[in-house]
């Protein structure tokens, strides 16, 4: 994405331009690699969708530690009595996955809430750093985060150097001005002649660029663009200067029902998964190779889904069409070749 896009993705535009420009404004302010704000609860419950400014009902969840479960974890986390978390939302986040909240600070999305979720089952206090979608990675590699929940899709590329806990479909969306009478149909082909903007570094520009190459071989022309923010994009998309936008289809949709009563609404033209076309991308989240943390996670996930708490989560960001019935440790990703 996960969504990026899957990844990093950004803020899919809210109903009111003003409202949009201050949550890229906050975000901005944050920095580059920046520890996120966080709202401080009482023991037991995590409030998910806090703060979220309309993309999110506001739901708590009482979560206890299972100790099970967190004494899974490496001696230096459980030492430590934190779980550093990665969100890949800067420069200017991704609504409903990951953004400034309404006070202008609080990082809150469906991302950092799961990560907040996962460690209240793990028995420690989540500190969220939010930080560019490369410098995520350099985070993750660094050691300093211990996992990833920014939409990063599983793909057979990565689990050379990291290992994942799944928690989410990956389902891409093409985005398009309304008044657009083009889909894609589940069908590369359809993309011929088109200009079409994704996300750099994401598993959708892999898929794309295929894509691009397919079509070259066949004598026709597929041209890709590249801009730096969402903001960017929306107004590339308003403006005529792409045809469409490929990116995470929970941000897609997201902001498809945002902008269906503004001047320049937009709509999903066609999804696919993430995985490529024979097998069903996954969201998962992501620490280093060998870390020891994939099946904590996992099974504190897992928990979740046993008790409830994650269908509530998904369902406060109209996402349960997303949901997976297991969290499974490095399952089957994107394949090498894709082709």
């Amino acid at each position: 994405m996960p969504s990026q896009f899957s990844r990093r993705s950004l803020i899919r535009g809210l109903t009111a331009a003003t409202t949009t420009l201050s949550l890229a404004g906050a975000l901005a302010a944050c920095g580059g690699d920046s520890d996120a704000a966080t709202t401080t609860e009482s023991a037991g419950t995590v409030t998910v969708g806090q703060l979220s400014n309309g993309a999110a009902k506001e739901t708590k969840l009482k979560v206890s530690e299972v100790k099970s479960i967190s004494a899974e974890l490496p001696a230096s986390v459980r030492r430590s009595g934190k779980l550093v978390i990665g969100v890949g939302a800067l420069p200017s986040g991704s609504a409903p996955l990951n953004y400034v909240g309404s006070d202008q600070k609080t990082l809150t999305g469906s991302e950092p809430d799961l990560g907040r979720l996962v460690a209240a089952v793990l028995g420690l206090e989540p500190e969220i750093k939010n930080s560019t979608w490369e410098n995520l990675f350099v985070g993750v590699d660094s050691g300093k985060v211990d996992v990833a929940f920014s939409n990063v899709t599983d793909t057979e590329e990565r689990k050379q150097k990291y290992e994942f806990a799944s928690y989410r479909k990956d389902n891409l969306a093409f985005e398009v001005p309304k008044k657009s009478t083009w889909n894609f149909d589940g069908d590369y082909r359809n993309l011929a002649g088109k200009t079409v903007t994704v996300g750099s570094g994401t598993n959708q520009e892999k898929i794309l660029l295929e894509w691009k190459a397919k079509l070259a071989k066949e004598g026709k022309k597929l041209t890709v663009k590249y801009f730096p923010d969402q903001n960017a994009i929306n107004l590339a998309l308003r403006s005529g200067k792409v045809d469409a936008y490929f990116g995470p289809n929970p941000a897609v949709s997201y902001r498809s029902r945002q902008t269906a009563n503004t001047p320049n609404p937009t709509r999903n033209a066609g999804t696919f998964s993430g995985a490529g076309e024979t097998l069903q991308g996954l969201i998962a989240a992501t620490s280093k190779k060998d870390s020891g943390l994939a099946k904590p996670v996992a099974d504190a996930i897992n928990h979740l889904i046993e008790n409830g708490q994650y269908a509530k989560w998904l369902a406060a960001y109209n996402l349960s069409n997303e949901a997976v019935a297991k969290s499974e440790i490095n399952p089957p990703g994107l394949p090498l070749d894709n082709s």
